[in-house]
């Protein structure tokens, strides 16, 4: 029985969604750059596509820009929006718990001469607004926080932090890194004040390789990529007609039946936190007091952490009984470091190392999450015995 938990990481793609791309690479094959039929062709998809994400955002057309990931979204928004503001100023500010993408492109901002301001996180890794508001100044150009952490699924106020944001200097910029938040929640980028948003296609059942950046009429941004000019200039190379289809058929197949998909990913939640309490000695991250249903945070993502069994041993014992769950994020998880966000939440130091991730999809079943509970009541007391002989 293979049994598939680590969705944070990556989803596995709709059929739909595999068809259509199969279809373009295999018939509908043109350049959108060429004239002829066969890229007009082309060219209709990237046009289907960028008002399906309209649609979606709520949002004008000539806002999405594809990109070929969160990775380089998040990057164009943030090296693209600082050159293009330098002279406003060179501060920056984000949050302790950001995304790899996000907090090596600012420690790579702070190298070439921009300053950044690392906003700490409370217990249940949300920011505070107070936080955010003596963080500005005058100098500060960008602001960027995540909408939906990718570890223990905590979810920051966007749409408070935007309009504080806004009402202390109406020129600097708000991004959000929504990788994690897109398909699960309803986000509508003009109504939150938010001026650039970064979303990624393979994990919402899309293909890898394949993102998109919103970035608000009014921005003020440069390049990161030179060549042909495509995407209006700010964004050149042909563009991944296949994926970018793909992506859009993904979003809108989610969206379709956002609530009901929302609402039974929350049950899931539920249903295994209440089975995880049953375990001595296992923590619970993120979860706001007086939820244990796991409202106000991610509805497909529960971290835990296991006293006396390192993650990584947990892991591969769930891995033999054929269940697939991760250590924390999924591009960091190759990197020996403790996690960042476990850090700023002040987790425990002999936790540090003992933490895991389930995340669910629309395709989790009950019936998995029984088997997953019933392998944790088995592997945990057995590899605390071990861990505590040696």
């Amino acid at each position: 029985m293979e049994i598939y938990l680590d969705n944070s990481a990556t989803t596995r793609t709709f059929p739909e969604v595999a068809e259509l791309m199969t279809k373009i690479m295999c018939e509908d094959y043109g350049n959108p750059s060429s004239l002829h039929m066969k890229g007009i062709q082309a060219e209709q998809y990237l046009r289907s596509a960028k008002e399906t994400f309209a649609r979606i955002l709520k949002v004008n057309e000539k806002e999405i820009f594809f990109t070929s990931g969160g990775t380089e979204s998040d990057n164009m928004a943030l090296i693209g929006c600082a050159r293009a503001n330098a002279r406003m100023g060179k501060h920056l500010i984000t949050t302790q718990i950001e995304h790899p993408a996000i907090l090596n492109t600012m420690r790579y901002l702070e190298s070439v001469g921009f300053q950044v301001t690392y906003l700490p996180v409370n217990a249940y890794g949300q920011i505070s607004l107070e936080d955010l508001q003596r963080a500005m100044t005058r100098e500060t150009i960008l602001v960027s926080v995540m909408h939906t952490n990718n570890e223990i699924g905590s979810l920051q106020p966007i749409a408070q932090a935007a309009s504080l944001v806004k009402r202390m200097n109406p020129h600097t910029l708000f991004h959000v890194d929504a990788v994690q938040g897109f398909g699960k929640a309803k986000i509508y980028p003009k109504r939150m004040g938010i001026d650039l948003l970064s979303v990624s296609g393979h994990k919402i059942h899309g293909p890898k390789g394949v993102g998109l950046l919103y970035i608000g009429s009014q921005v003020k941004i440069q390049p990161i990529l030179h060549g042909g000019g495509q995407q209006r200039n700010l964004r050149s190379g042909t563009d991944n007609v296949p994926g970018i289809a793909g992506f859009a058929r993904a979003a809108q197949l989610l969206y379709d039946h956002y609530e009901d998909d929302v609402k039974r990913l929350y049950q899931c939640k539920k249903y295994f936190c209440d089975g995880v309490r049953k375990l001595e000695g296992v923590k619970l991250n993120g979860l706001l007091p007086g939820e244990p249903d796991g409202a106000g945070t991610a509805p497909h993502i529960v971290s835990l952490s296991v006293r006396d069994v390192r993650s990584e041993v947990l892991l591969h014992a769930l891995e033999e009984e054929g269940i697939c769950v991760s250590a924390g994020s999924a591009c960091a998880a190759r990197k020996p470091q403790p996690s960042a966000t476990l850090k700023a939440i002040g987790i425990e130091r002999d936790l540090l190392e003992s933490t895991i991730r389930f995340s669910f999809s629309i395709y989790t079943t009950q019936e998995e999450l029984d088997y997953t509970l019933r392998a944790l009541y088995d592997k945990i007391p057995m590899l605390r015995r071990y861990t505590r002989k040696r």
